[in-house]
C-alpha cells in the first residue's frame, strides 16, 4: 500500500477506571477519529480495564527535539527566582 492511501496514524491515549489521567498506550492507523476510539476501544481495552479513550492524530502532535533536552530540562537551581525565598508571606498563612 502506498503512503498516499494509508489511513492516519493515531495516539491513544486511555484513563484506567482507579487512574486520574489518561496514559499513552500505543498507536493505530483508522480512517477517522470515531472509528480510531473504536479500534482503540477494540485494542486496548480488551479486559475492560478503561474508563475513557483519547485518539490524536499522530500529525496534530507538536513534540521538542530531543536534541533540545538541557533547554526544556536543565536544573531548576540556577532559576532562583523559582524558589519561594524570594516571597515574604503573611503571618495568617502558616501551612505553604
Amino acid at each position: 500500500m502506498s503512503t498516499s492511501q494509508e489511513w492516519p496514524l493515531w495516539e491513544v491515549f486511555v484513563r484506567s477506571r482507579a487512574g486520574l489521567d489518561h496514559k499513552h498506550c500505543g498507536s493505530l492507523h483508522a480512517p477517522d477519529a470515531q472509528m480510531a476510539v473504536q479500534m482503540a476501544r477494540e485494542v486496548y481495552t480488551r479486559r475492560q480495564e478503561g474508563c475513557s479513550v483519547w485518539v490524536v492524530k499522530a500529525t496534530d502532535i507538536t513534540a521538542s527535539d530531543p536534541r533540545d533536552k538541557d533547554m526544556y530540562f536543565d536544573p531548576m537551581e540556577d532559576k532562583v527566582y523559582r524558589h519561594p525565598t524570594f516571597y515574604k508571606l503573611p503571618d495568617s498563612v502558616d501551612h505553604m
